[in-house]
């Protein structure tokens, strides 16, 4: 499952958990399956951003490659 189903994903089962006539089961059943999606989300988001580098120019015109994080 890529990112953006697993985001989609967590959207339907918060919009299945807002239905007043759900059972109390079927909402443990979601409200677990959300949890464990937004865990994997969170970690491929993780891993992904590990991966990102920033391109900063440096004061004599070269440029340098960055790990990604808060500019200077």
């Amino acid at each position: 499952m890529t990112f953006e189903q697993r985001l989609e994903r967590l959207e339907q089962i918060v919009s299945d958990l807002r239905q007043e006539d759900l059972p109390l089961d079927a909402a443990m059943r979601l409200f677990e399956e959300g949890v464990a999606t937004l865990r994997e989300a969170s970690t491929e988001l993780a891993r992904v951003e590990s991966q990102v580098h920033r391109l900063v120019e440096r004061g004599d015109g070269s440029f340098e490659l960055t790990d990604f994080g808060p500019r200077d």
